[in-house]
């Protein structure tokens, strides 16, 4: 008999602190495996910092955490990770391939030393991701959204379960935005991958989310996004006036004031 998958992310009563300072508490949660989910809060309520406990660079003062079955462990070769201000932390010469490369390489660098099966899989995660045109280029040549694309190339070059992205769509024009939103809901829905994504504003990601955590008063919850997208709840989340707006067509977005 076949039982239900474990989540994703499960918290029970999880609690984290720094530097004497709760950042949150009283997290009792799961996320489930294949959702494309999103974190949200104000400034300062502790996003980055659920990313960094789900990738086990930070432990939680309380209660336990549990990430695709297991505890948290750092270098969790089933996570694949996208952090703020990617091309930061990496060379503005580096070539875009022998980025994806290193998702796989590690020190190995470069692709001449990747084994032919390896080799083969860089090339299928760079077109994957619609980077072939621009993967020799350097990463100084290349637009933000060509950058963000190379960035989740090398995330899922390894074959992850699960694909955490801190802010992937800050700093893009809105048509980069978009094309990043339809990569991730491709992704998840063509590989049943666990997709969640920390951002500051929910509007390019509402049509493909299936759920959302939000950090809301020190605690994180988490709920189907129908259930979160409320204007009393994102009013209070937030401090200020939200609205949801409804469309003719459908569609749906949030605006702030009246």
């Amino acid at each position: 008999m076949s039982s239900e998958p474990e989540p994703a992310v499960e918290l029970r009563s999880a609690a984290v602190s720094r530097g004497g300072r709760t950042i949150w508490e009283h997290g009792d949660f799961a996320i489930p495996r294949g959702a494309l989910v999103v974190v949200i809060g104000p400034n300062g309520s502790g996003k980055t910092t659920m990313l960094n406990v789900v990738l086990g660079l930070l432990p939680v003062s309380s209660g336990s955490v549990q990430v695709l079955g297991s505890e948290p462990r750092r270098g969790d070769p089933r996570i694949g990770y996208v952090p703020q201000n990617y091309t930061a932390t990496v060379g503005n010469a580096v070539r875009a391939r022998d980025l994806v490369a290193l998702g796989l390489a590690g020190d190995r660098w470069g692709l001449g030393r990747l084994t032919a099966d390896e080799r083969e899989r860089v090339e299928a995660t760079i077109e994957a991701v619609g980077a072939t045109g621009f993967a020799d280029r350097r990463m100084s040549t290349l637009s933000g959204g060509q950058q963000q694309r190379i960035a989740i190339a090398q995330a899922l070059v390894s074959q992850p379960e699960l694909l955490l992205l801190d802010e992937p769509l800050a700093n893009l024009d809105m048509r980069n935005q978009n094309e990043v939103v339809e990569l991730l809901d491709r992704i998840r829905s063509e590989s049943d991958m666990t997709v969640v994504v920390v951002a500051h504003d929910l509007n390019p990601l509402l049509s493909v989310l299936t759920g959302a955590v939000y950090l809301l008063d020190g605690h994180p919850h988490y709920d189907e996004i129908g259930e979160v997208v409320d204007e009393h709840l994102l009013t209070h989340l937030y401090g200020t006036r939200i609205r949801v707006v409804h469309t003719a067509q459908g569609d749906m977005f949030t605006r702030s004031g009246r």
